[in-house]
Formats: structure tokens, C-alpha cells, sequence
């Protein structure tokens, strides 16, 4: 993984999962401290980013999207990490994907120009946080969501007040799911509302997220009817520019968007931005449920003749074995995220005996966890004792990312070659 100018901030000492540093250490420098995971050179519990796979899943999730003729606009929200947006960049994205203004302005001072927000800008608190960056650097490119004239109509206002102009992109969405149009009467407010501020308001495309939905069909019946609304906005002349933003698609369905909307022709140019984020470390849970999906029916995927591979990696050590059957992990619900699953032991390792991990025996279950603490059932006789170290694979990257201020990346030899933070 390349060098990068933010990873020459300093080292953010008082936080978990690190090694003894000299004072002043820079993120940078931390690839020649020589620390080695096995090794016991780092405090456990600690959170790794294996740098092979994630320039696997780059290349892979690139090149998907290439061949759908689609663009990537990865969602920034899974890891908050400004070194890990500019390596995205770097391997062909358009810009990145934000929730919040808050995350918007994170990623602006870490050198992030193009951001789209797919979220309502909502309180004027949110958008003059927005219209500070737009006021401060003209080579700032943004823009946001709306579904309702109220909000608007508050934009428009707010906006024209600062002299500016806000990019906007309609946003549809499905009854009993989350934000978006749900109606044409809805719609037809909504037009109304941009229509009466022009001077500081642009509608510049239209955004979904499908993920809401369940059912493949139900998902191709929604985009193909918002691809039927945007070429009917195209034929009106309602778009402000002469690139049309087209974007969706969460990390589970975008397969099914990048089908659907490439090829799209409304009469005019269209940049289709998809905005999956959990590509870049995978999971072992729900996404790779989604991603088996992919490679069974999607064609393109089978064609590349691989897969994402999980790439976020926690290590912990066995704190106690107070009875038979039972192991505690000293890893909890402050490490990792278990609102999808909890983490799955896949590799044991003893210090002073080992020479290399091993595979964990698929009996060594984690059952329950507490903030500091996972139990662990194992069989009576298992080969386990406090000072083991365990690796643990997670479902769900974006609850895990954001327990970690600073994960550290490492080769296949678990050797530390460096540090990325995370701004949450």
C-alpha cells in the first residue's frame, strides 16, 4: 500500500491495539518499528487490515464496475478513513460517499473534493457546514438528496441567503422502506419546490437506495421505474447540467443496480455512480451471503473468475478458561460489531510454541458477548489455554470500523507496515 502525506500525522499513543512507539511517531513511520502481530509487539485486542486482500478487493470491485461501464462512488460512512478514501481514489474511483455534513467536512480537510451526500442536508446547522466548504474551495464538487418541498424550499432559502448554489439529486424511495419519494404527488411538490429557487438551487441527477428491499424482483421493478421517471426529467429539460448523476446501490444489491442502470440513454450523458463500501474489507457474514449470491447468477462476477475476500481481521487473546467448556475472549461488543453475527474464530496461535497459526477447530464458537468480554464454547478436551491468541473474522464492516481510531495494516506475515485512523 502506497505512502500517503496523511499518514505522516502523528500516532494517536493513547488508544488500543498498538505497540511501543518513540515519542512523535508519525503513522508513517510506524512501518519501520517492526512490529509483528505473533510476535506480541502490540497490544491485543487489535484490528488488522490485510493488505493483500484489500488491494484484491480494489482491483476486483474496479474492474466490476468497468466492465458494467458504471462508475464507483464507494460509500466513505464503513470506515471514516481519509487514507483509505484517497487509496480508493487511487485505484479509479470517482469521489466518495458521505452520510452526514459532519463526515463531509472530515473528509474535505483530508483532501477529499468530490463528495456526494447520500442523505437529506437537513437543519441549518448541517448546511452551513456545507456552505462554508463551498464558500472556501471553488474546486469543491457536492452534492446532496432531497424528497420533500419542505426541505427544498429550506435549502433554497438558506442557500440563496449565502449567494450559492446547492446541487441536488431527487431521491426515490418505496412505502415502508426509508427516505425518498414515495408518490407522484410527492414528486410533482418536490419539482414545484426546486422551481421556484433557481438561482440557488441545481437538480443535477437522481439517487435510490435499494437496499430496503429484499426481493430481487421487487428491486429491478423500483430501479426500472425510476430509470422511467429520469428519462422523463431528461425530456423535460429539468437536469441543470449536461452529465446526468444516476446513483445506488448499497454492498449487497450492486450487481442488480450496475445491470440494470448501465447502458441507460435518456437523450443525454450519464455518469452512474454506485456506491457500495464494505467491498474494500468484505465480511464472512451478511456480505458474503451477498456476494455468493453474486457469483452464483451474476455473469460478469463468474466471468472474473474470483471474489472479494475478507480483509478486516481482529486478534484477541484467551483471558480465562474458569470451567470446561468455556474459554473468555478478551474481545467485546467495544471491538467489534455483532448486530449481524457475532465474530467467528478462524485462527489459533501460541506464543513460544507455534511457529505459524493455525486453523481454528470450527467447534470453538463465540456464543455471547459483553462490552470487554466474548464467550467462547469449546469442547472439554480443547487445546486452548490463557495467552493463546485468536483471530476473529466479523460480519458487518462498518460496526467494527468505527470501535478503532487507528487499525494497523499488515502483510501475510501479519509484520505491521503501518497504521490508517478513522475520523468517527
Amino acid at each position: 500500500m502506497a505512502a500517503h502525506p496523511l499518514r505522516e500525522k502523528p500516532l494517536n499513543t493513547a488508544t488500543k491495539g498498538l505497540g511501543h512507539s518513540p515519542d512523535a511517531c508519525t503513522l508513517q513511520e510506524v512501518a519501520s518499528l517492526g512490529w509483528n502481530i505473533l510476535r506480541e509487539e502490540v497490544s491485543l485486542p487489535v484490528a488488522v487490515l490485510r493488505q493483500s486482500r484489500i488491494q484484491h478487493n480494489l482491483r476486483w470491485m474496479q474492474d466490476f464496475m468497468q466492465r458494467y461501464g458504471v462508475k464507483l462512488a464507494p460509500h466513505g460512512k464503513t470506515t471514516m478513513s481519509p487514507a483509505l478514501f484517497h487509496l480508493q481514489l487511487e485505484h479509479g474511483a470517482w469521489g466518495i460517499t458521505l452520510a452526514t455534513a459532519p463526515q463531509v467536512q472530515a473528509a474535505w480537510q483530508h483532501g477529499i473534493r468530490r463528495i456526494l451526500l447520500a442523505n437529506q442536508l437537513v437543519g441549518k446547522g448541517n448546511m452551513g457546514i456545507i456552505a462554508r466548504l463551498q464558500q472556501a474551495d471553488p474546486d469543491f464538487s457536492f452534492c446532496c438528496i432531497v424528497d420533500s418541498a419542505a426541505n427544498v424550499d429550506a435549502l433554497g432559502e438558506y442557500f440563496a441567503a449565502s449567494g450559492q448554489q446547492l446541487r441536488i439529486l431527487l431521491e426515490y424511495g418505496v412505502e415502508g422502506g426509508r427516505t425518498g419519494i414515495r408518490s407522484p404527488q410527492q414528486e410533482e411538490a418536490v419539482l414545484a419546490a426546486i422551481a421556484r429557487w433557481p438561482q440557488s438551487l441545481r437538480l443535477v441527477g437522481v439517487e435510490i437506495y435499494e437496499g430496503v428491499l429484499q426481493q430481487e424482483a421487487d428491486i429491478r421493478a423500483f430501479l426500472q421505474s425510476v430509470l422511467a421517471r429520469t428519462r422523463e426529467h431528461a425530456a423535460r429539460g429539468l437536469f441543470a447540467e449536461e452529465n446526468i448523476i444516476l446513483s445506488g446501490a448499497g454492498s449487497a444489491w450492486y450487481d442488480v443496480v450496475a445491470d440494470e442502470f448501465s447502458g441507460f440513454n435518456p437523450g443525454k450523458p450519464v455518469d452512474i455512480l454506485l456506491r457500495p463500501g464494505c467491498y474494500l474489507t468484505h465480511d464472512v457474514g451478511i456480505y458474503r451471503q451477498a456476494e455468493q449470491r453474486i457469483q452464483s447468477q451474476n455473469p460478469i462476477a463468474r466471468d472474473m473468475g474470483s471474489s472479494l475476500l475478507p480483509a478486516l481481521q481482529l486478534w484477541a487473546y484467551v483471558q480465562s478458561v474458569p470451567e470446561q467448556g468455556r474459554a473468555i475472549i478478551a474481545l467485546g461488543k467495544r471491538d467489534a460489531a455483532f448486530d449481524a453475527g457475532l465474530p467467528q474464530v478462524s485462527l489459533h496461535f501460541r506464543p513460544g510454541r507455534d511457529q505459524a497459526p493455525q486453523e481454528a477447530p470450527a467447534d470453538w464458537i463465540v456464543a455471547s458477548m459483553m462490552d470487554q468480554h466474548a464467550f467462547m464454547r469449546i469442547p472439554a478436551d480443547a487445546d486452548l489455554q490463557v495467552g493463546d491468541m485468536l483471530a476473529f473474522e466479523i460480519s458487518h464492516p462498518c460496526l467494527t470500523f468505527d470501535k478503532w481510531r487507528q487499525l494497523l495494516l499488515v502483510d501475510d506475515q501479519l509484520n505491521v507496515n503501518g497504521v490508517v485512523e478513522t475520523l468517527f
